[in-house]
């Protein structure tokens, strides 16, 4: 079982990672959801398009845009 080091490292065991690709040097993210942490091996181009329909408002500013887009609202 593998264990959190006293410097917070996580070894990953070297089955899991074959299973997902994971392989010496690669970059990944990580994030906290529903209380569990996730890690996802990051892929070049994967986010390719992803904002291709997305179109901006010139007129809100910086401040605005954040919170429509944590309200889901415009101002």
């Amino acid at each position: 079982m593998p264990r959190v080091s006293a410097k917070q490292q996580i070894t990953l065991p070297i089955a899991l990672c074959r299973e997902v690709g994971i392989e010496p040097g690669d970059e990944y993210s990580c994030f906290v959801a529903g209380g569990r942490i996730t890690i996802v091996r990051k892929e070049a181009g994967a986010a390719t398009g992803f904002l291709r329909n997305v179109t901006g408002d010139p007129g809100m500013s910086d401040h605005e845009s954040l919170r429509s887009a944590l309200d889901g609202s415009r101002p």
